[in-house]
Parts: C-alpha cells; structure tokens; sequence
C-alpha cells in the first residue's frame, strides 16, 4: 500500500495497559465510594477504544452523573500517575523497532479515543517521541475518532493516510473518515471491515511501500 502517513492507534495497537489502568481505576473507584463492580483487565479489552463518557456509562452505571463525571477525572488523574511510576512494560513486540524504521520513509501519526496527554505520557514512555510527527485525541477535541482521523489528515496536508487499529469501532471510524484501515488482530476486539490485516506489529513493513 501507498500512504504519506501512517496513523496509529494506542490501546490493543501500540501497548496494552489494561493491567495498570484497572488497578488506577479501581483505586478510584474505592476513594470516592462507588457504587460499582470490580475493573479487571480482561473488562477494559472490550471499552478501549470508546470514548471516557461512554467508558463511564458501562463501568458506573450505577452511579450518579455528577458523581461519575467527578470519579472518570479522578480515574484519568491516578492512571496517568500509576503509568507515570510504571517501568511499563507493556508494548507489543517489535512495535518500537518498526515504528523507527517506518519513520524513516513515512511520517508516523496517533489519534486516540483517549484523555489529554495519555498519547504525550505513551510517547514518552517508550521513547518514541522522535518517530512521530503529530497526535490527536478525543480529550483534546471532544469529538470522536473519525473526526480527528480527518482533523489530523487536514492538518498534516495528508492525501493517502491509512490507520492501523484493533477493533470495530475504529474500522467503523475509518470507513466514515474515509481512510483505509489495518486491522491488528493481536489486540483487543475484531472485525471484518479491514483492507488489511496484520497478526504482529512489524507486519506493517511488509504492507507498506
């Protein structure tokens, strides 16, 4: 495939915090006398990828909105310091070396469902600041992921970008931002809607042209 950017996905795409962020959340949760069921890992596969207001709804249903905006805050503030404290060790294999390679022919973007400086604090946690050019995020905009696909393509003058991501709502996203997506199959959902589909990271090389 022909692009001039590579747009990537964090969570199920780049690294899986599940693991750390359910025990910041769950932290959360305990502090502010929730009225909830215990986060787990394997529950936080299947709402990565949503926005934090959708998150909310699913993981504290029972809790009242004010009180749920007020503790999705509070979960946002003790993820970023239990992934700030972490060594984090939690990238997929071969995600830093092909991203270094691959940024040396094209450009290499993120754009996320996620909270403001979640994509700076992944960065710079893996040390792959250098290998990106520009990110996007829900947390930043307010809108969901096909409108900052298209508002970072517009911004980075993009005319054939494609998007590699690891579930259906981002092929959805894809299909309405009009972009070509990759599905990798190692992360977290599944779907059919892919022009190509990747079973590790470094797959990509053999894609792209």
């Amino acid at each position: 495939m022909k692009t001039d950017g590579i747009i990537l996905d964090v969570d199920g795409t780049i690294w899986n915090s599940t693991g750390i962020v359910a025990d910041a959340w769950n932290k959360a949760a305990i502090d502010m006398e929730a009225d909830y069921d215990t986060i787990s890992a394997e529950m936080l596969k299947a709402y990565f990828g949503k926005t934090m207001e959708e998150i909310a709804a699913g993981l504290f249903s029972r809790v009242e909105m004010e009180k749920r905006h007020k503790l999705m805050r509070l979960c946002e503030r003790y993820e970023q310091e239990y992934l700030q404290k972490d060594e984090c060790h939690i990238v997929y294999e071969g995600v830093k070396e092909t991203i270094a390679a691959l940024s040396k022919k094209v450009k290499i973007f993120v754009v996320s469902n996620c909270q403001k400086g979640y994509i700076e604090l992944m960065l710079e946690k893996t040390g792959m600041e250098k290998y990106v050019t520009d990110t996007e995020c829900y947390g930043n905009t307010g809108n969901g992921k096909a409108d900052n696909i298209r508002l970072l393509a517009e911004r980075n003058s993009l005319k054939a970008p494609l998007y590699v991501g690891d579930t259906d709502g981002d092929a959805i996203a894809c299909e309405k931002a009009g972009v070509p997506f990759i599905f990798a199959s190692y992360g977290f959902g599944n779907t059919e809607k892919y022009v190509e589909k990747i079973s590790k990271f470094e797959e990509l090389t053999e894609i792209i042209d």
